[in-house]
Order: structure tokens, then C-alpha cells, then sequence
């Protein structure tokens, strides 16, 4: 319905791109699970009504020994922590969750002890879809301010869109978003399927991030110094687009993925 905010609570200050490496614990005492750690850049981290939170329940099996929690707001020792003041992507917050001896019931744990990371796992793939779908707006949309710049501004007594250079990029931009959309339907289709579509998530989020930086960055230089300012949109594009090669896994890590699904095929 959306009545409630959901937040995902993976990252910590130590742990970005190895999940593994989290120190976040849950502990057995007297029938309950206590956690304790914090959790950094999380979506709807002070607000979210409901969290799930990735915690180590058996640090001697590694990967294997992460699961996974189910938190509401209010709980005792659940702790909002510092609100990020971000480069871009203003609107959606961004902040630290905080664990202090924070009591759960053996009903919070989802799934079974230890199937945290295969949820990790199956978590990313998904989202890595919707990370791809936000950089082929954001293309889409650096790419038609641009054209709609260029079309109307002038110097040397013509439109610069009539420079071929211009003209170039332009067509390159709409070809890549073009590109990055079918790779995104690709992964999407695969999700609504029940199939499994790692190689082909990793592979929309990679690209279609890429091209987005590159059609910000275009957009940018073709409106000149007006690029700069906040009087035109070019700026924001520009802020915005480059959380898309951070979050939900690195560009270098999407490299990573799509490298050992191939050799693993």
C-alpha cells in the first residue's frame, strides 16, 4: 500500500564492498537475540518504520555465518545515527543505524541462522535491476536537456546542436540509453520469471550507470558555464548520476560479478 518505509541495513564504516568483512553481531541470551554494530549509508535509516538488519550469528563460518533480522522503530536500542549530507540524490535520506544491546525474539530472524548472505545475494541482484532503471531516467534525461540546450543556443551565428561534435554525442547518448534499456528490460523479465538473472542484472547496473555518468557529464559541458549553476538542471544530473556507480555494488564489483559468472558458466 505504502504506508510504511522499509530500510535495508547491509553496509557498515568497515565493511562496504566485502559484506563479509561486517562486524555487526547477534548474539544468543536467555531465548532472545541481541545485536549489537551499526550499519552506515542506509536508505530511510532514521525514518523507516520496519528494517531488516544483517547481522554475524557464528563468526567462525564466515559468509555463512551472517542472517538476517527483522526490526520495527521503536524498539529499545534501535538508534537513529548521523543524517549523511550527500553530493547528490538530496531527497532520499541517507543515514547511520545504531544497535545497543538490542533485543529481538527468535520470530525476527527471517529465514533460517545463517542464510543471511544467499539473502544478501538475492537482495542485490533485484536491486541492481532498479539501480539500472534510475540510470536510464537520469541518461534519458541529461541526454534531452542537453538537445534541448543545444538546439537553442546559439553562438557563432547558428545553434551549437549543428556542430557535428555536438551531433556526435548526442547520437551516442541516445543510442547508449537505448542499449541500457533493453539490458534492464532483459534483467527485469528474468526477475518477473522466476529466473535466475545475476550475470544479467550485474551487467544492466554496470553499463547503464556508466553511460549515465557520461550523458551528465556531456550534459553539463554542453551547456557551458550554465552547466554550473543551479538555474538549469544540468548540475543536478551531474550530482545525482554518480551514487548509480556506488550503490548496490561498485562498478568495479559488477566487473567482479560478471567475470566469474562467465568463468564459473
Amino acid at each position: 500500500k505504502g504506508d510504511k518505509l522499509a530500510a535495508w541495513g547491509l553496509t557498515e564504516p568497515g565493511s562496504g564492498s566485502d559484506a563479509a568483512a561486517m562486524r555487526t553481531t547477534a548474539v544468543k541470551e536467555g531465548g532472545c537475540w541481541v545485536l549489537n554494530g551499526s550499519k552506515a549509508f542506509i536508505t530511510h535509516g532514521t525514518s523507516a518504520d520496519t528494517l531488516v538488519i544483517m547481522a554475524v550469528t557464528d563468526k567462525s563460518k564466515g559468509a555463512k555465518g551472517i542472517s538476517a533480522f527483522i526490526l520495527e522503530r521503536g524498539m529499545g536500542g534501535l538508534l537513529a545515527g548521523k543524517k549523511e549530507d550527500k553530493l547528490g540524490m538530496r531527497a532520499s535520506e541517507t543515514a547511520e543505524v545504531i544497535l545497543q544491546n538490542c533485543r529481538l525474539s527468535p520470530a525476527q530472524l527471517i529465514g533460517g541462522e545463517g542464510q543471511g548472505f544467499i539473502q544478501t545475494l538475492q537482495v542485490l541482484d533485484a536491486g541492481r535491476i532498479g539501480i539500472a532503471a534510475l540510470a536510464v531516467g537520469l541518461a534519458q534525461g541529461a541526454y534531452e536537456a542537453a538537445a534541448g540546450y543545444t538546439a537553442q543556443r546559439r553562438q557563432f551565428g547558428r545553434a551549437i546542436g549543428s556542430l557535428p561534435s555536438i551531433q556526435e554525442r548526442l547520437a551516442q547518448h541516445v543510442a547508449q540509453v537505448d542499449a541500457a534499456r533493453l539490458l534492464t528490460y532483459r534483467a527485469a523479465w528474468l526477475k518477473d520469471h522466476g529466473r535466475r538473472m545475476t550475470l544479467e542484472s550485474a551487467m544492466a547496473k554496470l553499463y547503464s550507470s556508466e553511460i549515465a555518468v557520461r550523458a551528465a557529464e556531456d550534459c553539463v559541458q554542453m551547456h557551458g558555464g550554465y552547466g554550473f549553476v543551479k538555474d538549469y538542471p544540468a548540475e543536478k544530473y551531474f550530482r545525482d548520476v554518480k551514487l548509480l556507480t556506488i550503490g548496490e555494488g561498485t562498478s568495479e564489483v559488477q566487473r567482479l560479478v560478471i567475470a566469474r559468472q562467465l568463468l564459473a558458466a
